[in-house]
């Protein structure tokens, strides 16, 4: 009995071991799966013109039950996190830290492919913004939202790129925690603020998984440098005269 319960034991722990390994090799492709999944449900009630509940929710707790004059600064801080000036300044800092040259390029073509196809989104969906209740001044359509979508891609790539380059495991949960964690709050002051639907935020997060998941299994690995490629850089570099 007692062999037969110890069998059974490490079965399942071989098992166990073979499902974690599994999802950890195919972790981009069920992120897509779901994402696109999320994704194609936001826009069929959208384009239903349907109300949401998780809109409804959504607007009751940040809206109704947040707002507040102590709140709203910190709300708009998180939303500004988005502006061209800022990410540009953040662009540069990444660039100067990055792992070889092509890296800066590669957050570049992220940053432009987003906006493009968030812009192309936008004007097929056309869903109008929240009426009357936006804090600040913004234009243009709502699905999916723009801020959402350059959040995810932006600083989803950075942690893209702590993962495959830090060897450091402390540092890449960190810096994957805190990068999550801006991501998350730049999609929460777009609904506090009355600019977008929360499934606006949600749609946008979504495509912007969707697009991160393509580019680093297709566009990445054409670009970004290989380790014994930055080893070269490394070496090219300090060879060369002062």
């Amino acid at each position: 009995m007692a062999k037969g319960q110890t069998r059974v034991h490490e079965e399942v722990k071989r098992t166990g071991r073979g499902f974690v390994a599994l999802v950890r090799k195919n972790i981009r492709l069920i992120l897509a799966v779901i994402a696109g999944f999320v994704f194609l449900a936001l826009l069929e009630d959208v384009l239903e013109g349907e109300a949401m509940k998780l809109d409804a929710a959504a607007y009751s707790f940040f809206v109704l039950g947040m707002r507040s004059d102590a709140i709203t600064p910190l709300m708009e801080a998180f939303t500004a996190i988005a502006t061209p000036v800022s990410l540009l300044v953040i662009w540069m800092v990444a660039a100067a830290f990055a792992p070889g040259r092509r890296v800066g390029f590669a957050m570049v073509l992220n940053f432009v492919c987003t906006i493009g196809l968030n812009l192309l989104l936008k004007s097929l969906v056309q869903r109008p913004r929240p009426a009357d209740i936006a804090l600040v001044a913004e234009t243009g359509y709502s699905f999916p939202s723009g801020h959402s979508m350059l959040a995810m891609a932006f600083f989803g790539f950075f942690v893209y790129l702590i993962w495959h380059y830090e060897r450091d495991n402390l540092q890449k949960w960190v810096w994957s925690i805190a990068f999550s964690l801006i991501i998350v709050m730049m999609g929460v002051s777009r609904i506090y603020l009355g600019v977008h639907y929360a499934s606006d935020v949600l749609a946008g997060f979504c495509v912007s998984i969707l697009w991160l998941v393509l580019y680093t299994a297709l566009i990445c690995p054409l670009l970004l440098p290989t380790a014994s490629e930055l080893e070269a850089e490394r070496r090219e570099d300090t060879s060369e005269p002062s």
